[in-house]
């Protein structure tokens, strides 16, 4: 990633607005900042969550609380819990998020 025009900065989340994104099951609350081509989010998923696609973006994603299920399109999956992350390129394997419990993760693509 190579982060070029943008000045130094903080992000207050609590002044976000959070925006609701149904999936397949449960739902998602983003909170989303963009910074030029990089977009940060703040998502958190509800108990039950399974997402509706296979994701094929690019992202750096660490697990602040919960436990995340990312599943592989090659069937491996790989379980997150708070201080693990994840890192996969754009259009490498494709990825499906889901949790029984809730999950809050930061995310930068």
């Amino acid at each position: 990633m190579h982060i070029t025009n943008t000045p130094f900065g903080t992000t207050n989340w609590q002044e976000i607005a959070p925006e609701v994104h149904p999936g397949e099951q449960g739902f998602a609350t983003w909170k989303t900042a963009v910074f030029n081509d990089i977009r940060v989010r703040m998502v958190e998923y509800s108990p039950g969550y399974l997402a509706d696609h296979w994701c094929h973006k690019g992202h750096i994603l660490l697990c602040l609380e919960g436990e995340l299920r990312c599943e592989l399109d090659d069937g491996r999956i790989f379980t997150l819990t708070p201080g693990i992350s994840y890192q996969v390129a754009d259009s490498a394997e494709a990825h499906r998020s889901s949790t029984a419990t809730g999950a809050k993760l930061f995310i930068v693509d």
